[in-house]
């Protein structure tokens, strides 16, 4: 009888891949995926240590899949149950102290075990803590990619070397590290011929990434994309997330020459005062970065832009708060992340003297948040009666009804019938709302094969 796994993941895109990753591992040990616990014979929580109380969320949450395992229990059921990611690299030992319930603790970086960590619990029963950095490369053991989507993730890239004092990713993901052009290569020609026809190129500082390419020279992310854009049957490229510092000039030609390469560009700033970015050890200013998107727009006029954004970082006076609302005006941004800061322990921002009033992060946020939205809406307003090819990802709620994305990132609605999912259509955009927009498909708009 086949085994079932639940998979419940938080935070970024690369948590969403690595739980992809573990469905696909597991799948050949006989697990299949499902969307409901109480059905579950393993559960994974792949956790994320960016947000607000992380660990404590998690501990929560495994309250909750403690009563559910008490409930399998008396029907003779077994559940095993692991935390991986952030979380788990960051807490380790801790997480099976405070959770005995808790079977496996695995990291980031060594998810690709998880199946030898298994079989490991299974012939002791006890708790098992893996969460060192291996030498090996991870990524050779995960050879059975499966795409669920005509767009899908790749990661290019982990870790990060730039010590930002708010952020724990150097900790809980390791130091940079890019994979090798054959193997990443190698994964994309796999997943479009499974029907992708739009790859998102992952890490958490991707544009650092280099490699020695397949001419022996050292091989920059332009140059990646540039030879992915090569391959058959890929019509769309984008990469995420963006470190302003590592934007050279040969990336920002890349949005002018590559035809694939698509024109929306998550940009990070977190503040716009440069004594909090130097407190932040950012190592920009604040007119670097607002000469470096001026030198994005001249290469690529109608780049949208995204960004993160933190405020109440310890220190931030109201000037400096007013200096981040006077930046955002000055870029205009098609969508942001914005965020509280909240201290990470072990970071050098936890141990800042200065913090800030939690009301005083509250109020700032809010107007933050009020001007990102009205920026978002204008920018999707701004699209209404344009013609723009939309490549198309999922039903939508209602019969015949697609969703697709524009070359914007944009979430586009529109009545498909007439087409199927993978389709790259060309659509006139009617209505916008802050989230979406409303399009219909142009007549013999199938013949679309390309983007802007």
């Amino acid at each position: 009888m086949t085994k079932k796994i639940f998979i419940k993941s938080y935070g970024c895109q690369m948590n969403v891949y690595d739980a992809e990753r573990m469905a696909e591992l597991m799948d050949a040990e006989g697990y299949e995926q499902t969307e409901n616990m109480d059905e579950a014979d393993m559960v994974v929580l792949n956790t994320c240590h960016i947000r607000e109380k992380a660990a404590e969320k998690v501990y929560s949450e495994l309250g909750r899949v403690r009563l559910n395992k008490q409930k399998r229990e008396t029907k003779g059921k077994e559940t095993i149950i692991a935390v991986a990611g952030c979380v788990a690299q960051a807490e380790g030992q801790e997480i099976i102290k405070r959770a005995p319930i808790v079977d496996m603790v695995i990291g980031p970086q060594s998810y690709q075990n998880l199946p030898a960590v298994l079989k490991e619990f299974q012939l002791s029963k006890k708790p098992i803590v893996e969460i060192e950095f291996p030498e090996e490369d991870k990524f050779a053991k995960l050879t059975q990619l499966k795409a669920a989507s005509p767009s899908t993730f790749l990661t290019v890239q982990e870790g990060c070397d730039k010590f930002c004092t708010f952020c724990v990713v150097p900790y809980t993901r390791g130091a940079e590290y890019s994979r090798p052009v054959e193997q990443i290569v190698t994964d994309a020609k796999k997943l479009i011929g499974q029907g992708v026809k739009e790859l998102t190129l992952l890490g958490q500082n991707v544009n650092a990434y280099h490699r020695q390419g397949l001419d022996g020279q050292d091989w920059s992310l332009a140059k990646l994309l540039d030879e992915l854009s090569k391959l058959s049957g890929l019509q769309r490229l984008r990469y995420t997330t963006s470190h302003p510092n590592d934007m050279q000039d040969d990336l920002i030609e890349a949005h002018r020459d590559n035809e694939l390469l698509m024109p929306y560009l998550h940009l990070p700033f977190q503040s716009g005062s440069d004594k909090i970015l130097k407190a932040m050890n950012r190592r920009h200013t604040r007119q670097e970065y607002i000469d470096l998107v001026d030198r994005i727009r001249q290469a690529r006029p109608d780049m949208a832009l995204s960004t993160d954004i933190i405020v109440g970082f310890p220190g931030e006076t109201d000037q400096d708060f007013e200096d981040t609302m006077n930046l955002v005006e000055t870029i205009g941004y098609a969508s942001a992340y914005s965020f509280k800061y909240s201290p990470r322990p072990g970071t050098p921002g936890a141990e800042m003297e200065d913090q800030i009033e939690e009301q005083v992060k509250k109020d700032r946020l809010s107007l933050l948040q009020k001007q990102l939205t009205k920026q978002q809406k204008t920018f999707n307003q701004s699209k209404i009666g344009q013609e723009m090819p939309v490549l198309l990802e999922k039903p939508g709620r209602h019969a015949g009804q697609l969703i697709g994305r524009s070359p914007f990132l944009q979430a586009v609605h529109l009545d498909g019938q007439d087409a199927n999912i993978g389709d790259m259509v060309m659509v006139k955009v009617t209505e916008a709302t802050l989230n979406s927009l409303q399009a219909v498909m142009k007549p013999s708009s199938l013949t679309a094969t390309t983007a802007a």
